[in-house]
């Protein structure tokens, strides 16, 4: 059906449009707003490295929006875990480009909780759209004078005939000498499509609780609760299943129908994390795939798991998301 006869300007079915918040710490940022027309509502922070902001899903949140809410990247704090106070989380916060985890101190270098990536905006950023979908590409600088020379290639493909992003970045080093590569996506379920009755769906070889306090309570991993107080937070790192180099999780809520899986490349991202947080308004559960653990650079390191990019070299993956009604697409990854 050609339906260019029945409306008046195209974004009156789907589009994109710029935004700018106006107060709080988040006055000055600039917003995409995306629709696809099918019910997928995107929003996109071009200051934060034009991570996933929102995702709204046939009038369903998807995503968790920590306290913090939005905050500009003049109010990033690098030191230790200064990061918390600007963590938006969000549907999709990118962690890197060279230092994912905990705080620590690898070979010299002091690194902060996660990297710096997602507090840098984009140096350049357009949109294309066609029949077919909405294009997003962007451009964000990671460098320092006599440290890494990074540059991240962003693009994201929205679908417009079915409920589905892609994710493709590229990381090229653009420096002279080599340097370590350390991506981790970290994507955030929240409140309805998380509750406890949510349905969790990690296929995999083997899991490993993160430490002593994850191990006691690694039989229920995949069992969501009511939010607690008090609740310390469980991660598990997963050797996912794979046909052809791609893995896939999902998560589905039967009291809302609404899921989603995700898809990646794990021939990059090779590695996969569960964070389990159930606490009272701190209740996210995070499914990242990366190419190294949250463990921080130096552990990294010691147990040969640390990427590196040589000068002239591009770090590339490929993450698919596909919302879903339909239980049954969760349950048979």
């Amino acid at each position: 059906m050609n339906i260019a006869s029945y409306i008046g300007h195209d974004s009156q079915i789907c589009g994109v449009e710029e935004h700018m918040l106006t107060k709080g710490k988040g006055k000055g940022m600039t917003l995409l707003e995306i629709r696809n027309g099918k019910g997928l509502n995107i929003t996109l922070s071009a200051d934060r490295a034009m991570d996933i902001s929102r995702i709204e899903c046939t009038g369903a949140n998807i995503g968790y929006f920590s306290p913090c809410g939005y905050v500009a990247p003049q109010y990033y704090d690098k030191d230790g875990n200064g990061f918390l106070k600007s963590f938006t989380a969000g549907f999709m916060t990118t962690c890197g480009l060279t230092a994912v985890g905990s705080p620590c101190t690898d070979e010299g270098e002091a690194l902060p909780l996660h990297g710096t990536v997602s507090n840098i905006p984009c140096e350049h950023y357009y949109y294309t759209e066609n029949d077919n979908e909405i294009k997003i590409y962007a451009e964000v600088r990671d460098a320092a004078i006599f440290n890494r020379q990074l540059l991240l290639h962003r693009t994201y493909t929205i679908s417009k005939s079915e409920n589905l992003i892609q994710i493709e970045d590229s990381v090229e080093n653009i420096g002279s000498a080599k340097s370590p590569c350390m991506l981790l996506y970290h994507i955030n379920m929240g409140y309805p499509l998380l509750s406890e009755n949510a349905i969790i769906n990690i296929p995999h070889d083997s899991v490993k609780a993160r430490n002593k306090h994850a191990l006691e309570d690694i039989d229920n991993r995949l069992v969501m609760e009511k939010p607690q107080q008090g609740y310390e937070e469980r991660c598990y790192f997963y050797d996912v299943k794979a046909k052809e180099n791609t893995a896939a999780v999902g998560i589905f809520n039967p009291d809302i129908k609404r899921g989603l899986v995700i898809k990646y490349d794990k021939s990059t991202l090779d590695c996969f994390t569960q964070w389990k947080m159930m606490g009272k308004r701190e209740y996210v559960l995070g499914l990242e795939p990366g190419n190294c653990t949250p463990d921080g650079r130096d552990i990294n390191r010691r147990d040969g798991i640390l990427k590196f990019i040589e000068s002239g070299d591009c770090y590339n993956t490929n993450i698919k998301i596909k919302f879903t009604q339909n239980q049954e697409e969760v349950k048979c990854l």
